[in-house]
């Protein structure tokens, strides 16, 4: 059930996650907090004799500026659209907004946040890992080109049998319920065998929750992950992806594996993974 979600709100004056955020809201009747994050400036290590003073504080005004702009025009979507909602502005560093963001996440059912436009800045690229992997949390990432509220007409679910694969299923179990159709797709580097079933499993599970599913197993022979899964969300109009959110370990950071990653910077439809 959800009932309590966080997203973090874009600071240009187009905010797909944020309208996206508010259409999830709306629909499970939930609980929906912004958050705005004001960064604190970035003085280059490289700067002989330091930055003037009013320079830092000039940049620290403007972010505080965009961050309540953001705010504001968050407040009133959401009040147009009728949803129980609160907004919080933070202040931290650009190190710091992925680690605080994803302590944040923890309490709530569902963490959103925005993929990075064409041209993404560094709290962009940083704060999406944080999310993910801080938060023990479901998180939904929204294309930038997303241009409207959820839609759940159809959900591709990646299946590779893996625990991350797994806890992704459970924690979409509410979307994947209200869908009118689920497709489970396997992603292979070589043809199936003709007696294989890969899926059959989760299929009968899904099935045993009442839902109308489907099996898929496509391959990929260039082993190119991503591509394949996203040519296939756009062949079978996928609505959503809900996938495991693969990562490994580097001196003690999480860092997001390749296939993983390669998804999240091409990604076409929203896409809820879990770690």
């Amino acid at each position: 059930m959800i009932k309590d979600i966080v997203v973090n709100l874009g600071l240009g004056a187009q905010d797909p996650a944020g309208t996206y955020a508010i259409s999830v809201a709306e629909k499970f009747e939930a609980h929906l907090v912004g958050i705005a994050v004001s960064y604190e400036p970035v003085i280059p290590g490289t700067v002989m004799g330091g930055v003037p003073p009013d320079v830092i504080e000039g940049q620290r005004v403007e972010s505080n500026k965009r961050a309540n702009a953001t705010i504001a025009r968050f407040e009133q979507a959401a009040k147009r659209a009728g949803i129980s909602m609160e907004s919080r502005l933070i202040t931290t560093s650009v190190a710091g907004a992925a680690d605080q963001i994803g302590r944040i996440a923890r309490r709530f059912d569902l963490a959103i946040v925005g993929q990075p436009g064409r041209k993404p800045s560094l709290p962009d690229q940083v704060v999406d890992e944080g999310v993910l992997f801080e938060s023990g949390r479901p998180v939904i990432f929204v294309p930038y080109i997303q241009t409207g509220g959820v839609n759940l007409d159809r959900i591709m679910v990646c299946w590779d049998g893996s625990r991350t694969a797994s806890r992704a299923v459970a924690d979409a179990m509410p979307f994947l319920k209200k869908a009118k159709q689920v497709e489970i797709v396997i992603v292979s580097n070589k043809p199936a065998k003709a007696d294989e079933l890969p899926g059959v499993d989760l299929g009968q599970h899904l099935a045993r929750h009442g839902l109308k599913v489907d099996i898929k197993r496509i391959t990929s022979p260039d082993n190119d992950v991503p591509s394949t899964i996203l040519s296939h969300a756009a062949d079978s109009s996928a609505d959503m992806i809900v996938m495991g959110g693969y990562g490994h370990s580097r001196l003690r950071e999480f860092v997001l594996g390749g296939a993983t990653r390669g998804l999240l910077e091409s990604m076409t439809v929203p896409v809820l993974m879990s770690h």
